[in-house]
């Protein structure tokens, strides 16, 4: 039993590793090639993407919703822990980003379950029905968190859950000044003053927010 959580450095994480679900060989691959087609190099750690997709499971989701495609590494792992008629409807702002992410996702094991939507998330997600889906993970523009936050709130189901990325913000969350760390922070309040939201702060890779819509 401990009062404290254990700092954990690289070589535990290294460890750590080695007692996590495996990378596949088509997420390397996409990744290699993502690589080679000059997008970011800001998809989601391997042990996040078994992370996402345990916690998927556990609840039985049928209907996810991601901010975020880039290349469509997390909306594949993710669609991977759905049933046969699941669905993640995944938004992208870059167009190149989205037809890159289509052609790996038509050719992955996970074709069938996965549509990319482009537009501003801000505006496309307007466009949904209330209470309509189980999960909604957010991996985009920082500065929009508290904005997709909102859109969360109305989209998700009772018992729904809200993930997002990089809210460690490299480190820098507690105290740095930068837009990033700002942005962040600002996300993570608003989100501790949503009543009906209950979350923890995952250290994994850069960090994973994990709420739990009540009701």
């Amino acid at each position: 039993m401990s009062k404290t959580s254990t700092p954990v450095d690289e070589a535990l994480f290294a460890f750590l590793r080695t007692r996590t679900i495996p990378e596949d060989t088509y997420l390397r691959d996409l990744c290699a090639a993502a690589t080679e087609a000059g997008l970011p190099q800001i998809q989601i750690a391997p042990e996040q993407a078994a992370f996402l997709q345990l916690v998927l499971r556990a609840i039985g989701a049928r209907s996810v919703i991601e901010v975020g495609t880039l290349g469509g590494y997390s909306a594949i792992a993710m669609a991977r822990s759905l049933p046969a008629d699941g669905r993640v409807l995944t938004h992208e702002l870059d167009e190149r980003h989205a037809e890159f992410a289509r052609e790996w996702i038509a050719n992955s094991d996970q074709q069938g379950k996965v549509e990319v939507v482009v537009g501003d998330a801000g505006e496309t997600l307007a466009q949904l029905p209330d209470a309509a889906f189980d999960a909604m993970f957010v991996d985009a523009d920082k500065s929009g968190y508290v904005r997709y936050l909102e859109h969360a709130r109305r989209l998700l189901r009772p018992r729904g859950i809200l993930l997002a990325d990089n809210v460690l913000a490299g480190g820098r969350v507690a105290g740095g000044t930068d837009e990033t760390a700002v942005a962040i922070r600002a996300f993570l309040d608003a989100a501790a003053a949503v009543p009906d939201l209950q979350s923890v702060v995952v250290p994994l890779g850069d960090g994973v927010f994990f709420g739990v819509k009540q009701g």
